[in-house]
């Protein structure tokens, strides 16, 4: 790649990553919305579709708590290239005969899938630490927001990809088609990524992978219920109550989807000048407390206008483009929070037992998402996201202040 020879290392295996880390969200993207539209239109119920994601969860916060250990041990590039090896996996698990595509075999799949995933995004966001010194804190808040927020908006691209590659070429079809894809980027990645990164100079001992810093153990109970509060509406109620109560078709199902990811990917990457409007400097606690307290609101209110009988539609649309906005913020202000709490020795520890708690919230989120929506109905998983993004918020108070970091955090 003639065009990076002359950029600095540290500049050229951010680029490296953050492209190898959006080839995967595409994929990853497409394949949940294919999955989870082909098989409702199957008759699926909400329970089921939601155990078909149950493995797929449970085994990223499995893989977020091991592969921050295996990252310092191995090296975040080997991580990487793992993880997009067992996507491949999962999809070729996929391109079987419809009617060999049970249930035990999709989460299986799905289980793969979930590793692959968390240890692409674990070795992406423990990387970003080491490219750069410890005195630009500025520079590093924009580039965690850059990956993050382009991450998100291309897995909005994918849920609409999947949607589109159902309808024209049915579910065996579209997942060839991404493997086809996916191996032309795997082999790119194991050829052009091979420096070492996160391989700690001692090999840290398996009981590490808990983290005794309370700033790390606060901020990653307030990511578990931040996104059990997004995924509680998301996963399941959401594109299953357009599609069966609205009507909508799966392009239109998942273009919202889509846009929806995509706009929150896209606050994400600008919520750096967001915030420094609002107060003036880089996200400390009061940030992580403030923006969740505003983010509680928006939940109860679609919930309130529903009821009301106002046009569901409508009060979807636009409420949860709002919530999206809110959401998008408070999600990379956490993200820069960890990347600024972590050690830069064994960055991978800190960072995987963190996303083990992101990935504890999605599996929650997800099983809640299922059940309250095929027993009380989309309006109840508005007020469970409300109450769990006001538990988060005042989780994020016991998050210390810039001038109470622990040493091994500076």
């Amino acid at each position: 790649m003639p065009s990076l020879t002359g950029l600095s290392a540290g500049v050229k295996n951010y680029l490296l990553i953050t492209a190898n880390y959006w080839s995967f969200t595409l994929t990853d993207g497409a394949l949940r919305m294919l999955v989870l539209l082909h098989f409702h239109q199957l008759g699926y119920t909400p329970i089921q579709l939601a155990m078909l994601f149950v493995f797929y969860e449970i085994f990223g916060v499995i893989t977020n708590l091991v592969g921050g250990w295996l990252g310092a041990r191995i090296g975040l590039n080997r991580t990487m290239n793992l993880g997009l090896g067992l996507q491949v996996l999962a999809l070729a698990m996929l391109t079987l005969p419809p009617e060999w595509l049970t249930l035990i075999w999709v989460m299986a799949a799905q289980a793969l899938s979930g590793i692959a995933k968390d240890l692409n995004k674990m070795s992406a966001k423990s990387a970003i630490k080491l490219l750069l010194p410890e005195n630009a804190q500025g520079r590093l808040y924009a580039w965690v927001a850059f990956l993050t927020g382009s991450k998100n908006a291309l897995k909005g691209v994918g849920f609409f990809l999947g949607a589109l590659l159902l309808s024209l070429w049915g579910f065996t079809g579209a997942i060839w088609a991404m493997l086809v894809l996916l191996l032309l980027v795997w082999g790119a990645s194991l050829w052009l990524l091979r420096e070492e990164l996160g391989r700690t100079k001692h090999q840290p001992k398996f009981k590490e992978i808990f983290s005794n810093s309370s700033a790390i153990n606060w901020l990653s109970a307030a990511r578990l219920f931040l996104f059990a509060a997004r995924d509680v509406w998301f996963v399941i109620a959401l594109p299953v109550f357009l599609k069966a109560t609205l009507g909508w078709d799966f392009w239109q199902v998942g273009a919202f989807m889509a846009l929806w990811v995509i706009g929150y990917g896209a606050v994400q990457a600008l919520a750096p000048q967001v915030t420094q409007r609002v107060s003036g400097q880089l996200p400390q606690r009061a940030a992580a407390v403030g923006w969740g307290m505003a983010l509680a609101i928006w939940p109860a209110v679609i919930a309130l206008a529903l009821l009301a009988d106002w046009p569901a539609g409508q009060v979807l649309v636009v409420g949860l483009l709002i919530f999206g906005v809110f959401f998008a913020v408070n999600s990379s202000v956490h993200s820069y929070l960890i990347v600024r709490y972590a050690r830069s020795e064994g960055v991978s520890l800190d960072v995987g037992f963190y996303y083990m708690a992101n990935a504890m919230g999605r599996l929650c989120g997800t099983l809640l998402s299922g059940w309250v929506f095929q027993v009380y109905g989309l309006v109840a998983c508005l007020w469970v996201s409300s109450a769990l993004v006001l538990v988060a918020a005042l989780l994020a108070l016991a998050l210390p202040s810039e001038g109470q970091l622990e040493p091994t955090q500076n």
